[in-house]
């Protein structure tokens, strides 16, 4: 968290190309009362319409609303549309625009008709032909030198002709040889004419409609995504999936076999998906560009994608709202860490399938002090899995006498779910964690050097069932015992 926290921080800083098909995004917004009486249809008596920027534009303003500078590259048309287009954009601060006016071309223009939370119609204007070889000329010189100045680039085809196979092939070319990230976010059922990009981001409809699998079940969305992954010469493909979230499937960074991502949808209600491919695409190369990993960029979108859809209209996200969702989702992750026994054996079994390797350590951690951290961090040193056991109150009383513990159970083990050392907490009431060890039986077994591995309970069994167990360097001076004499002068 500390780190998604970090990499949002450093928003402003971030300078995004943005590149596609720019529209104009009308809303007509009005009640329906009654039913017309020329046909089976709503009557709606308007209220009031608004017009905002759609497809690349929302995507540039996306980036601009989260703090980020956004240079929009797109064609607009020589028409009322376009010159609307223009007035949008002067007033974001944030949104560098070099749009290209081409005369044989009309700006795409979707209106949308909505009663309440409810979108009764769309019509769309557009003409959907390639661009002029001048204007071809023009944006991919434009691009070029943008990108000199940019710490990644974004694609967004609407399949509206900006990017055609010679566009792509050039800007994507330059883009690598330059080492800037390249995000797309697909229209067109052959991945291939993305090859090389960093990312592709497709819906269920159109990973399924790109590799012809089906893409019903994870395990199913998992192999089409391996195949578009292949078939793309990409190194990622995240697949956005409404309800059930995103799925991230990535070539290894250790260049052998691949690695997927699973996070879990975050929208508590859903208004509008209107332009929310877009706040995802945005937040991707916002968090790139301000050094995020992949996966840490996919986890900040998820985020972004949460709070947009439950807004009415082509929305944008702000910085505050994502920083308080990213620390909600915290406080969630942290609750999901913490587990009865059985169903840690559930997950260390899943680790195990994996080729997890699992440790354990175990403490009152009543007051979090250096060494409990020093220890932590030399524990998942040793594993690729940390589990804690955490002495409850009765059994902290047991140790400690009547007066500890100074912190519930909970507080203390919500504090340690929280550490990104730890990946797993059980609580447990008897003196000892013998019953933990004996049913986990981890991998590694690790102690404060103040014992020897003979003292450490369960050392025998992690022995023989051929694991080993380590004993943790010491912080001189550190223990919750004598941070307390300190404070009541004892």
């Amino acid at each position: 968290m500390s780190d998604e926290l970090d990499i949002l921080a450093r928003f402003p800083q971030g300078r995004v190309v943005c590149l596609g098909d720019i529209m104009l995004d009308r809303y007509v917004y009005g009640r329906v009362d009654r039913i017309s009486p020329e046909a089976p249809i709503p009557v709606i008596a308007v209220e009031r319409e608004a017009a905002m920027l759609g497809g690349v534009g929302n995507v540039a303003r996306n980036v601009a609303s989260l703090g980020g500078t956004a240079g929009l590259l797109a064609t607009i048309g020589d028409d009322e549309a376009g010159r609307e287009v223009l007035r949008l954009i002067s007033e974001e601060e944030r949104i560098e625009p070099d749009l290209i006016t081409d005369i044989g071309r009309a700006t795409t223009v979707k209106t949308r008709f909505v009663a309440g939370a409810q979108q009764l119609l769309r019509a769309d204007q557009e003409v959907a032909l390639p661009l002029s070889g001048e204007s071809v000329d023009a944006i991919v010189e434009a691009a070029r030198e943008d990108m000199a100045n940019a710490g990644v680039i974004v694609l967004s085809d609407y399949a509206k002709g900006c990017l055609s196979d010679n566009v792509l092939q050039a800007i994507i070319g330059t883009a690598r040889d330059m080492g800037l990230p390249v995000i797309v976010d697909p229209k067109s059922a052959d991945f291939s004419r993305y090859s090389g990009a960093t990312m592709i981001k497709p819906n269920l409809k159109e990973l399924a409609l790109a590799t012809g699998m089906p893409c019903g079940t994870d395990a199913e969305v998992l192999d089409a995504a391996t195949e578009a992954l292949a078939h793309a010469n990409a190194d990622a493909i995240l697949v956005t999936r409404s309800q059930a979230g995103m799925t991230l499937v990535m070539r290894a960074p250790s260049g052998e076999g691949i690695e997927a991502h699973h996070f879990p949808a975050r929208a508590l209600e859903v208004f509008d998906v209107s332009g929310a491919g877009d706040t995802v695409l945005a937040t991707l190369g916002l968090a790139i560009a301000a050094g995020a990993d992949l996966p840490q960029a996919a986890a900040i979108a998820n985020a972004a994608a949460g709070l947009v859809v439950a807004k009415i209209g082509t929305a944008v996200v702000y910085p505050g709202e994502l920083t308080h969702a990213l620390h909600e989702a915290d406080v969630n992750k942290a609750d999901q860490k913490i587990c009865t026994l059985t169903e840690a054996l559930d997950r260390v079994e899943r680790w195990r399938a994996q080729g997890q390797s699992v440790g354990f350590t175990n403490g009152c951690f009543d007051l979090i002090h250096p060494g409990h951290l020093s220890l932590l961090r030399q524990s998942r040193a040793e594993c690729d899995r940390l589990v804690v056991g955490l002495n409850s109150d009765s059994s902290v009383k047991q140790l400690k006498g009547e007066s500890r513990p100074l912190q519930g159970e909970l507080a203390r083990a919500l504090v340690l779910a929280s550490l990104e050392d730890v990946d797993m907490v059980v609580i447990f009431s008897d003196e000892t964690p013998l019953t933990l060890i004996s049913t986990l039986k981890p991998d590694v077994l690790v102690k404060g050097a103040d014992y020897t591995v003979e003292t450490v309970v369960g050392a025998d069994i992690v022995q023989a069932n051929g694991g080993r167990v380590v004993l943790a360097e010491l912080v001189a001076g550190q223990s919750t015992t004598n941070t307390i004499a300190r404070m009541t002068g004892s």
